[in-house]
């Protein structure tokens, strides 16, 4: 039956989400708490208990060498129906192939090969600026050597978490059905989680026994709503190009930069939560260069964090790869990295006189490289315009 460009850009879409449903990466490399208490009960002397065998006992629930040829069968196929020289057809190969390495990836947990995987799809420390001389960590030792001369507490209500789980939750609902109107957006409380709070696609899940500060909800707001939520949503809700909805690791990068751009926009964040940032893109460093868990940990207790900070940033740097340093997952970059992309793609924009461009950020999940194609193909009808965007990026005005 003959099909338009449009349906057949649709099928594959939908096709791609199908076939990547459940390939999650962080679940996959988590630790058990046990883990991590018997690290406290040798008195931070000996390494965690984690190795190849802690992670093959992990199911991912698939099977990813299947997985593997699924995506590379949709690969054919559209390369067959729609060409190898059409710009959405690049984009949404270019998630296929980062999937089949992140299912790779997730196959070598605990090995060396993790790393090199991590690199690829995540970049390193070491990986340089576009068109600059300076890389990551270069950005992190300079950006470390002022924020460690701002006191901590500078322009943070640091002592006043005054607001508990329930306050926070009704607080942050009525925001969130201001912003997304018409949509099935809420935060709900968890008795089971560890961390203070996480999103997903439409709910925050905060855990019930957490208190938050005024910033702490403003951040929530931005940080999670306004750029997390906000560009699943708007990737939802493409007539065609649905995928927007997913985060390949391509898009990472672009996603947490944009988060933290958001904050500093709307002027919620503050030099702590700023420092931590750069401090685990330092930490990935150090365990590229050898650091262990328990090196990475005390880097991090000689910064001034609690123990259970410095647990957790720890852990952050080595799930999936080896405690024993060189080979860790390198995520945790993407913060400071995307930071610089999107703020240069932004500046780039106005100074060309094309800021009508940079609210395309927030149409999906996107990588900051792709957003001059999805503008083009929203002027040709494909891609649908971001709905959901922050109140500074509806009046162009105010980024001149």
């Amino acid at each position: 039956m003959w099909s338009t460009y449009k349906e057949k850009l649709k099928l594959f879409s939908e096709r791609f989400i199908e076939a990547q449903r459940s390939v999650v990466l962080l679940n996959a490399v988590r630790w058990e708490a046990k883990i991590i208490d018997d690290v406290k009960k040798s008195k931070y002397r000996e390494l965690p208990k984690v190795d190849v065998s802690t992670y093959e006992k992990i199911p991912l629930g698939y099977d990813p060498v299947a997985k593997i040829a699924e995506l590379a069968e949709i690969v054919n196929d559209m390369d067959r129906e729609l060409g190898r020289d059409d710009a959405l057809v690049n984009i949404l190969r270019a998630c296929c192939e980062e999937y089949q390495d992140l299912l790779r990836m997730l196959m070598v947990r605990g090995k060396p090969e993790f790393y090199d995987f991590s690199r690829k799809l995540y970049g390193s420390p070491q990986d340089h600026f576009f068109g600059s001389q300076t890389s990551v960590k270069d950005l992190g030792l300079h950006l470390y050597n002022i924020l460690s001369k701002i006191p901590d507490n500078a322009g943070e209500d640091v002592k006043l978490k005054e607001v508990d789980a329930q306050s926070a939750l009704e607080n942050l609902n009525e925001r969130f059905g201001r912003y997304f109107v018409g949509q099935d957006v809420k935060v709900v409380l968890d008795g089971e989680m560890v961390a203070d709070a996480a999103a997903t696609a439409r709910t925050i899940k905060l855990r019930q026994s957490a208190t938050f500060t005024r910033r702490d909800l403003d951040i929530l707001e931005v940080h999670e709503g306004w750029v997390h939520m906000g560009t699943t949503i708007n990737g939802l809700e493409q007539r065609i190009a649905r995928w927007l909805h997913k985060g390949p690791p391509r898009v990472t990068a672009t996603q947490e930069g944009l988060a933290v751009l958001m904050e500093i926009f709307s002027f919620v964040s503050f030099p702590r939560r700023a420092r931590k940032i750069n401090d685990r893109v330092l930490a990935t460093a150090k365990a590229e260069d050898g650091a262990n868990f328990l090196d990475v940990f005390e880097y991090f207790r000689t910064e001034g964090y609690e123990e259970e900070d410095c647990l957790m940033s720890a852990q952050r740097v080595f799930r999936g790869g080896d405690v024993r340093g060189r080979y860790p997952l390198t995520k945790d970059i993407s913060y400071c990295k995307g930071f610089v992309e999107n703020y240069n793609f932004i500046r780039a924009c106005i100074q060309a006189g094309r800021s009508e461009i940079v609210p395309f950020l927030f149409v999906g999940k996107v990588n900051v490289a792709d957003v001059p194609v999805l503008y083009q193909k929203y002027k040709e009808g494909i891609i649908d315009a971001p709905k959901f965007l922050p109140p500074f990026f509806k009046d162009l005005n105010s980024l001149i």
